[in-house]
């Protein structure tokens, strides 16, 4: 037991004489292997920002007999897109056919996708700044390590499936709150479904770019974990077998006896 403890300790400390040499080297982001994760460390931004920061709404023009004029009912949603906690509201002292629209929600719960898929990405790039200082302030501990490397390697092939999850899932998502706050909404409004009492609308509904800028970028990120997961690996013992392993002798010439 006694013994178990100095060999952890041992280690520690040569963790810690390690960690302790810091040095800036910038020549890992011109490789291929860090510039890359700089690629990675981008793109990961640009997902949460394009989903997490989205705000819109939806209009409806409502039509109250015998008046000449529409009224305009809207509902304001965004992320995380609990639609069916978004209720209609009419202008400010605006009577629109003597109905309490706050009473009247959109359809639909895609909170479960869209926070996934934005706090993944979030992971993500702290992840890429972890694994660039890495990289930058411990080069030698990086390149001598044999497990840094594979613990590298093996999130990098966890990321890659994990963005082709959450942005295949945020995607469908993405679908249905189309449809959700789109012109399908109208048939969905009880008020609306009375004849003769008014006459619905669909008015307009913000436009939803930004989200579809979110999906492409979730596939990006794929696309770069997935090729970056290569030259992850040749930093591995997988693919650079430690030199333990090497032939003793060169050339065919055996090692001289006696020492």
């Amino acid at each position: 037991m006694a013994s178990n403890m100095y060999l952890v300790r041992q280690r520690i400390s040569r963790l810690g004489q390690r960690m302790s040499g810091f040095q800036i080297n910038i020549n890992p982001l011109k490789e291929p292997l860090g510039f890359i994760k700089v690629l990675e460390w981008i793109a990961s931004i640009f997902t949460f920002a394009t989903c997490g920061g989205f705000k819109g709404k939806t209009e409806i023009l409502v039509h109250c007999p015998p008046a000449n004029d529409n009224k305009t009912i809207t509902a304001t949603f965004g992320y995380p897109f609990r639609l069916n906690q978004v209720s209609f509201e009419t202008p400010p002292n605006v009577n629109v056919c003597d109905i309490n629209w706050k009473s009247n929600y959109l359809i639909g719960d895609y909170s479960s996708s869209a926070q996934f898929y934005v706090t993944f990405a979030v992971f993500v790039f702290l992840y890429c700044i972890a694994a660039l200082l890495l990289y930058v302030g411990y080069t030698n501990l990086y390149r001598e390590s044999r497990k840094l490397p594979m613990i590298d390697f093996v999130v990098t092939l966890v990321v890659t499936f994990l963005w082709l999850v959450s942005t295949s899932a945020w995607a469908k998502a993405l679908t249905d709150i189309k449809v959700a706050t789109g012109p399908s909404i109208v048939q969905q409004l009880e008020p609306c479904e009375k004849k003769g009492a008014m006459t619905c609308y669909f008015g307009s509904m913000t436009s939803m770019g930004s989200l579809n800028v979110s999906v492409i970028f979730g596939f990006v990120n794929m696309i770069l974990w997935g090729g970056n997961a290569w030259f992850v690996y040749k930093e591995t013992s997988l693919h650079s077998p430690s030199n333990t392993s090497a032939p003793h002798n060169q050339g065919g010439i055996p090692p001289p006896a006696g020492i």
